[in-house]
């Protein structure tokens, strides 16, 4: 690698924005991550909201689900700010969050599923990787050695 590409990278790495979507994700999305060693993370939160009617999940809930998936981001990323955003649309509320942080990339680890399931979904990482203004990083599946 030569200089201008580990400029690059580092411009890349400089504030990664990192959605999780629970507790055990938010570990799993930290242990992927750490080998890359980026500058600064922010780690996101999105409680979907149900536009009308009842939400999926109680605010109080979602509120505690995100507090501990902050902390077990923060096991390995104990500086990491977070963040927080209420929204019908995840993938909206990942693009207007890396806007309100600066962030230089987002950074995410796909939870998979079947065809079926990501064509209900609406397949959010084939918007994530499309239709985003800034670099997005998929992280590996694979899980580190321990």
């Amino acid at each position: 690698m030569d200089r201008t590409d580990q400029d690059s990278q580092q411009d890349l790495l400089k504030h990664v924005l990192v959605p999780v979507a629970h507790e055990e994700d938010a570990l799993k999305t930290a242990k992927a991550l750490a080998p890359y060693t980026p500058e600064r993370v922010t780690v996101l939160h999105v409680v979907e909201k149900a536009g009308g009617a009842p939400d999926k999940t109680p605010v109080e809930q979602s509120e505690e689900i995100a507090a501990e998936s902050y902390a077990n981001f923060r096991t390995l990323f104990p500086d990491a700010d977070v963040h927080v955003k209420y929204a019908r649309d995840i993938v909206g509320a990942i693009f207007e969050a890396a806007e309100e942080v600066d962030a230089s990339a987002v950074a995410y680890r796909s939870r998979g599923g079947n065809r079926i399931v990501q064509f209900l979904s609406g397949d959010l990482s084939l918007k994530l990787v499309t239709e985003c203004e800034i670099p997005v990083i998929a992280l590996p599946q694979v899980e580190p050695a321990e």
